[in-house]
């Protein structure tokens, strides 16, 4: 094992100054998958226990690639976390703790579980509910990426340690080219969002600038004339 003084943030900074380092790539077709925009951990004055922020303007760099999908008649996707009252659809996940800030106290129809009203959600875009931290997990995403057969994954929200990866190593296990746009996901530490962030760039996806998803998308626009 590689002993380093260094911090997660400065080993994420040299990962991504490398001018070698492999890619995936784009493929031809992607879903948008934004992952768990809901109060509880978007309203950081409202929920300061579980809510984070990294970029402040994470929603709005979110809400600019979903207007770019939507152009292109691609999916959009929002997830977000409830329970049933009961919480036994939380599993062991929900055993270790019991508070109100809890994760299987985030409760069907709450605040907490209501998606940020800064999110541009639109009629057209899909919404699931999810118990688990991939969207994959007993949800229909993966019949609406073959429905809409679509090769790569752009994956936006939190946590970047939690969801934001589990998503990334289900994407890749699919065989899909994954895109994780850095300004776009947000954790509770920057330790844990920078190693995660070199983490899954070294393994499971390519974490680029956004403007390079949004010029990607831009490029795809005026080829198809949308």
């Amino acid at each position: 094992m590689v002993l380093s003084d260094k911090t997660a943030r400065q080993i994420w900074a040299d990962v991504k100054a490398n001018p070698a380092r492999a890619r995936f790539g784009y493929g031809r077709k992607a879903v948008l998958v934004n992952i768990d925009f809901q109060c509880a951990y978007t309203k950081v004055a409202e929920f300061p226990r579980t809510a984070y922020e990294t970029d402040p303007h994470q929603i709005e760099h979110v809400n600019a690639l979903a207007r770019r999908f939507r152009a292109l008649h691609w999916p959009v996707v929002w997830t977000h976390v409830e329970y049933l009252p009961s919480a036994e659809d939380a599993g062991v996940w929900g055993t270790r703790t019991h508070t109100p800030d809890s994760l299987q106290n985030i409760k069907a129809g709450s605040r907490r579980a209501q998606l940020d009203e800064r999110c541009e959600v639109q009629p057209g875009d899909i919404r699931y509910a999810k118990r688990m931290p991939s969207p994959f997990f007993e949800t229909p995403l993966q019949s609406l990426l073959v429905w809409h057969q679509v090769d790569t994954v752009v994956i936006t929200g939190g946590s970047t340690s939690g969801c934001v990866r589990a998503m990334a190593v289900d994407s890749l296990s699919r065989g899909y080219r994954t895109i994780v746009p850095e300004q776009c996901v947000a954790d509770k530490h920057e330790s844990y969002h920078f190693a995660n962030l070199t983490d899954m760039m070294l393994k499971y996806a390519d974490v680029v600038d956004v403007a390079e998803t949004l010029d990607w998308l831009d490029q795809r626009r005026a080829e198809a004339g949308t």
